[in-house]
């Protein structure tokens, strides 16, 4: 690599041409009938995609370590290596209809970014990584985000190790026999910043006509299991009046927790996903009704307000009607804020690049959630159409693909400081 001095960092670009080539080509492996991608964690093709792309890094000059769970670190040398590394990546494992751009534009968007330094023989003082990890998706083993998650002490190796997939297949064994059960222990990997880039999945961008999210965290979660239990009794001959149907007084309760989120908007929602009403039939009564309860907020105060509320209108109409009603926490996950500094760099690239922009919040999780717990971090956003993920159909557009490329590369820069 040569020097920098004659080069105007500001008006260094990457090559989006480059970088749509390259999710282009690893959307073959695993590509579907209906143009998306099937590439579940730790099967044959991942594997398939992981030699791939750390093919490319090592092509880049990229020096390769993979931990116990398989995650895999691309080192991009800086000046000073002993300088904890500005890291960025997502993943590259997919739900079974999964989309070419979820995960996978986060660790080419970081790929890129090193492609473009060494075109243009640029130095930074820290190192430069591109991270993956290992089963973001959860949709063959759970828990999700197990390889940041291990990472960052969320559960242990050994819980990871031990989970299985419908047909019993252990991650453990798994990982080894797609060879990608490194020496590193998950954790010891240094982490200077983390930056993350991703497609929304939602549709706030593309309705405010707006090319950058600057992440400022991701929504806490409650999901919660509410059973009401009422009588079952024949549709005919029971008088209203006499009834104790579970599925009316259900349906309230499932109002208030679209209430609930709207009343505290704008990032609250309420979500009701799934129900389950006994005995089914068309011409009894309902005895028994339980439902999902998904809460999401901006803050863990404000998904837990929520949470009260839901509970005091139970317990109202539980009252008023003499139906028992049980609610219970089956799953929690904190809300994380991310880093000021992170949020600011990611902010000032977009306005310097000229791209419209806003402040969103992530209502899904991402690997960033565990990154923020160990070192500064960000996230980027671009709009993807119709809000529409996880679905074959995901589409990006290849300006958006380049411009959340851009502001990567400079939010970086300011990171690793340039020589």
């Amino acid at each position: 690599m040569g020097t920098a001095t004659s080069i105007d960092i500001d008006s260094l670009r990457i090559n989006g041409d480059r970088l749509w080539a390259s999710l282009m080509a690893l959307a073959k492996i695993g590509a579907t009938p209906k143009g998306g991608v099937c590439r579940l964690t730790l099967t044959d093709l991942d594997k398939q995609g992981r030699d791939l792309v750390l093919g490319w890094a090592r092509a880049a000059g990229m020096t390769v370590t993979i931990d116990k769970i398989g995650n895999g670190f691309m080192c991009r040398a800086g000046h000073n290596n002993s300088l904890p590394p500005i890291v960025t990546g997502s993943h590259i494992d997919t739900q079974p209809t999964g989309g070419k751009f979820d995960g996978n534009y986060g660790v080419l968007a970081g790929l890129e970014v090193v492609r473009t330094l060494n075109d243009h023989g640029i130095v930074t003082e820290a190192p430069i990584e591109v991270a993956f990890w290992t089963n973001e998706e959860g949709s063959r083993f759970v828990p999700v985000m197990m390889g940041s998650g291990v990472f960052a002490k969320a559960f242990s190796l050994e819980h990871a190790y031990a989970a299985k997939d419908t047909v019993g297949k252990s991650v453990g064994d798994e990982l080894k026999r797609i060879g990608y059960v490194g020496e590193q222990e998950p954790g010891e990997h240094p982490i200077g910043t983390y930056f993350e880039t991703h497609i929304e999945q939602g549709p706030v961008l593309e309705d405010n006509d707006k090319i950058i999210g600057v992440v400022q965290g991701v929504l806490g979660i409650r999901w919660f299991d509410c059973t009401v239990n009422g009588m079952e009794a024949h549709a005919g001959p029971t008088p209203m009046a006499l009834r104790k149907d579970a599925m009316q007084v259900a349906t309230h309760l499932m109002q208030e927790v679209v209430a609930a989120a709207l009343r505290h908007a704008p990032h609250g929602r309420g979500t009701v996903g799934m129900v389950q009403v006994y005995p089914n039939s068309r011409n009894v009564i309902p005895g028994r009704v339980k439902f999902s309860i998904d809460l999401r907020n901006a803050t863990d105060a404000r998904v837990d307000q929520m949470a009260d509320e839901v509970k005091a209108y139970a317990a109202q109409l539980s009252q008023k009607t003499g139906l028992d009603i049980q609610i219970e926490l089956v799953s929690s996950y904190p809300a994380q804020a991310f880093h000021g500094d992170c949020i600011d760099a990611v902010a000032r690239a977009a306005a310097k690049l000229g791209y419209a922009n806003m402040p969103v919040v992530s209502g899904a999780g991402h690997d960033a959630v565990y990154m923020a717990r160990l070192a500064p971090s960000g996230m980027i956003f671009i709009p993807c159409k119709d809000g529409i993920s996880h679905n074959e159909i995901e589409s990006a557009e290849p300006a958006h693909i380049t411009a959340g490329g851009n502001v990567l590369l400079h939010a970086m820069l300011e990171r690793a400081k340039v020589v």
